[in-house]
């Protein structure tokens, strides 16, 4: 097994913090962010819903902002498929695949038969040589390049409308750090719809979409998704 180092680095002047996986960032641990606004953060319960819960990934994204998650991106042994870290830990990337784990896709067994069929078809951040099926679904650009061959790419605009219920987005975060959240079906005081990610305080239903540079925009659907 390749040797990873574990470090948290502060960038100046934020209180930003990262893990970093031998060498590379896995997701993004922002506490400055997660308490700078609370009137654009709440719980899936107490906001004006613009229309009826219809999509699947909404309901099982909006479930996640009721668990406490420690942000947390170590790397765990899991097992397969259908591994997991602890509940109570994650990042921006486990309310994705938790969500649609949920909807009875398992993003770890997809992510890992796809790279290790198409390798070189994935991002070489890591120095790696073959698949890692601990970790590689739990990387934001794995992610990406997963939605990329196997859903819908999006073309990114400035827009609100253009983000529908179910989507999936990636940002790029200060200091190049990747990110990525759900849209949900909420409407924020921006006027824009709401995202559930974690950006470092757990699972959260903000009115964020437009704060980062947006690197991705996708829809990914399954027919074995449990409706």
């Amino acid at each position: 097994m390749t040797d990873f180092k574990w470090k948290r680095v502060s960038s100046t002047g934020r209180a930003w913090t990262r893990w970093l996986v031998g060498g590379a960032v896995l997701c993004l641990g922002n506490l400055a962010f997660g308490e700078q606004d609370r009137t654009r953060t709440s719980t899936a319960n107490d906001l004006p819903v613009t229309r009826d819960v219809t999509h699947p990934l909404v309901r099982a994204s909006l479930e996640r902002t009721t668990h406490h998650v420690h942000y947390d991106g170590r790397y765990i042994a899991i097992s397969y498929p259908g591994g997991d870290v602890p509940d109570s830990i994650g990042v921006c990337t486990d309310v994705v695949i938790r969500s649609y784990r949920a909807l009875g896709v398992d993003l770890q067994k997809r992510v890992h038969e796809d790279m290790k069929e198409n390798f070189s078809e994935y991002p070489t951040h890591w120095g790696l040589s073959r698949p890692d099926r601990n970790i590689d679904h739990r990387r934001v650009p794995n992610l990406r390049r997963f939605f990329e061959r196997h859903g819908e790419s999006i073309t990114v605009t400035q827009n609100g409308s253009d983000y529908r219920p179910g989507d999936l987005v990636t940002w790029m975060l200060p200091g190049n750090l990747p990110h990525i959240g759900v849209v949900s079906d909420r409407v924020g005081v921006s006027g824009n719809p709401r995202i559930v990610h974690n950006i470092g305080s757990g699972p959260k239903l903000e009115d964020r979409l437009f704060d980062f540079p947006i690197t991705g925009h996708y829809r990914y659907s399954s027919r074995e998704v449990r409706r």
